[in-house]
């Protein structure tokens, strides 16, 4: 059991499970000291209100510290908490928010986490904002840089960076090829002495701080189920990619990996895929339900999607992978009993 609770999980798999609910509440029915990870990207402090919930940016900081004190409980020793913060303005004024930076200074004085390390997602396919200052007055550039704070329990969390090397460069594969042709050893003004062991061929080059990676998604099963059914996605989403880096980096499989701000569950997803179990809190009804069509497959027609969608919704819950399994041994003999038989005509099938 991944969780002892009275409530119902809206949905789960073979490895995870999605509640809907206030992850305050939730939490407490996960064993303290029990997770590995919690990665989660949580509404932003933004001074225009958006659909999806956020709060002024002056009771934001002790809005969050309420989630952080319990996932401090619930995490192992070298657990890590990952928390991706976006920028903000001051309301009515072209000066940057320091909110991200004053929770990352509070978690840390107050409720004694550590900063294991600072990343900044850089997402190059961001669309201009905000717009009175970038597009309408033109006196800044456009904010394309999260901040993502890694927290620890203790200073020593689990991580494995070379579970998350980087391509080499093109330069540095020939480097690898043939060091003494691209390359000759020698002491660097700063008193360095870089060796032949440079070029050693370790998989991958270490990745940076900053991760370069676009939320451009448009085609993926999660939002082509909710265009099939008229439903709208989450409009706060993050890429795949994101929490894949983290999950690899900081958990191994089996792992316990949770998103206190599940929204349309990408983190569930990831971690699936990855072989770690998982568990996804998410306040509201309609984002819970539509985040369970991540987890159905192209052969599922919109009226099953719509079926799951709604039993959701009902307050029912599903059993994805035990649905799966049924809907494509319906399929299968759909295929059977309208394919023709050999020796048969196809008009003598039907």
């Amino acid at each position: 059991m991944l969780m002892k609770t009275k409530v119902t999980p809206a949905y789960y798999t073979a490895k995870g499970a999605a509640f809907i609910g206030d992850s305050r509440e939730l939490l407490e029915d996960l064993p303290d000291d029990s997770v590995n990870l919690v990665i989660t990207s949580p509404p932003f402090a933004l001074q225009r209100q958006k659909e999806y919930g956020n709060l002024d940016q002056h009771d934001y900081i002790d809005w969050f510290l309420e989630f952080a004190r319990i996932v401090r409980r619930k995490l192992r020793d070298d657990g890590s908490f990952v928390v991706d913060f976006g920028g903000a303005y001051m309301k009515g004024v072209p000066a940057r928010s320091l909110y991200n930076f004053r929770v990352m200074i509070r978690m840390v004085d107050e409720l004694r986490f550590f900063l294991a390390e600072d990343f900044y997602w850089f997402n190059p396919s961001k669309l201009p904002s905000p717009i009175e200052w970038v597009n309408k007055r033109k006196l800044r550039v456009k904010d394309s840089v999260n901040t993502v704070w890694w927290f620890s329990k203790t200073e020593w969390p689990k991580a494995d960076i070379t579970k998350v090397l980087a391509p080499y460069s093109d330069r540095m594969k020939k480097l690898i090829e043939d060091p003494e042709k691209f390359y000759t050893p020698k002491v660097r003004p700063s008193g360095h002495d870089i060796g032949k062991g440079f070029a050693k061929d370790n998989g991958g080059a270490i990745p940076s701080n900053l991760l370069q990676i676009s939320n451009s998604e448009s085609n993926g099963q999660y939002l082509t189920g909710c265009k099939t059914m008229g439903v709208k996605g989450h409009p706060a989403r993050f890429p795949a990619k994101l929490p894949e880096f983290f999950i690899r980096m900081l958990t191994d499989p089996d792992d316990l990996v949770v998103d206190i701000f599940g929204g349309s569950n990408t983190t569930g997803q990831v971690a699936e895929a990855e072989g770690r179990r998982w568990v996804a809190f998410e306040a509201m009804p309609e984002y819970v339900a539509a985040s369970s069509l991540r987890f159905l497959d192209k052969y599922t027609s919109q009226e099953q999607m719509q079926y799951v969608y709604e039993k959701i919704r009902s307050g029912e819950s599903v059993n994805i992978g035990e649905y799966l399994r049924q809907s494509r041994l319906d399929l299968r003999e759909e295929i059977a009993e309208y394919s023709p038989q050999p020796g048969v005509p196809a008009d003598a099938a039907r």
